[in-house]
């Protein structure tokens, strides 16, 4: 790439599921030469609720530091990848909040055009991942934005089974983020990145 595809790796995690992914698809992205904003969706939960859980509350403080996601961010970037939990099936409300802040940039039609991707996290299988991402997906087709999935584009694809978008299920805690989410992780990450780079050449 002769001018580095801008990567923004926009999340919300509660327990640190989500967390450890994107800073998996930061770390790809960045080994493929592209230049990439890590910033999060602002927590609408009160303290009360976030510490009331344990790893919800060692989460938030250990993420303390990440920038608050921006529409600035949105717009700089070629290539957006979203990431939430699963929320009964869709979209974590603190990250669908965040995608409402964009419609000054859609009017303006800035959302267009850009590479999109996204990645999800449930406590237990089956438990709406996939519906999850084509619920994001949803906003996508308004931006007018191009939306690149994994797919089963590599072999490891059939290990993890999801070609909608990196996603793991975390068994309340019980199972730490694997070789095969991190694998996921790094294709999706190379996939949007090499994606954009062509859709920024045209």
């Amino acid at each position: 790439m002769t001018t580095p595809v801008k990567l923004a790796i926009v999340y919300y995690s509660s327990t640190g599921t989500i967390t450890e992914i994107a800073r998996e698809l930061h770390d790809a992205a960045l080994k493929t030469g592209a230049e990439v904003r890590l910033v999060k969706a602002a927590e609408l939960a009160p303290q009360s609720a976030i510490d009331s859980n344990p790893a919800w509350a060692a989460n938030h403080a250990a993420t303390a530091g990440v920038p608050h996601a921006t529409p600035e961010d949105v717009e700089w970037a070629d290539a957006v990848i979203f990431g939430t939990p699963t929320r009964f099936g869709n979209v974590s409300s603190q990250l669908k909040q965040f995608i409402d802040t964009l419609g000054g940039l859609w009017a303006q039609g800035k959302l267009a055009d850009k590479v999109y991707s996204g990645f999800a996290s449930s406590a237990t299988a089956h438990a709406g991942q996939e519906s999850t991402l084509l619920a994001l997906y949803n906003s996508i087709h308004h931006f007018g934005g191009i939306t690149v999935t994994p797919g089963f584009t590599d072999p490891s694809k059939f290990v993890d089974g999801n070609p909608y978008g990196t996603s793991h299920v975390d068994g309340q805690g019980s199972n730490p983020i694997d070789d095969i989410t991190r694998t996921a992780a790094r294709i999706q990450a190379e996939r949007v990145v090499r994606l954009a780079a062509r859709v920024k050449a045209a």
